[in-house]
């Protein structure tokens, strides 16, 4: 790509807008799993007595644990919502505006 097609590209009022909309998005997603992961590690360091909790008095499975479990599948979602928007709509987008742009 040359130096004259990448400056049209970024001139493009649509790129803006895109890549304003993709950053927007990621960073709302980044704080959904900061605030996943933080949110976990502040329970294991101020509130060790409720993570310790049995979940049943037969059982040997402490509260912490699906807590633990659940984080991983949140960030597993999350990440399979972003990589699907991004493979639909954002690459779209950019292609649009690449083609746009090169013509």
């Amino acid at each position: 790509m040359s130096v004259e097609t990448w400056g049209q590209i970024r001139a493009n009022p649509k790129f803006q807008a895109f890549v304003k909309k993709r950053n927007r998005y990621s960073l709302i997603m980044t704080i959904l799993v900061m605030i996943g992961y933080f949110g976990f590690i502040l329970l294991v360091a101020f509130d060790k007595p409720f993570l310790a909790q049995k979940l049943s008095d037969a059982g040997v499975t402490s509260v912490g644990i699906p807590l633990g479990v659940g984080v991983i599948l949140f960030t597993i979602v999350l990440t399979w919502i972003y990589v699907r928007r991004a493979n639909k709509e954002f690459d779209a987008e950019a292609e649009a505006i690449l083609e746009e742009s090169t013509k």
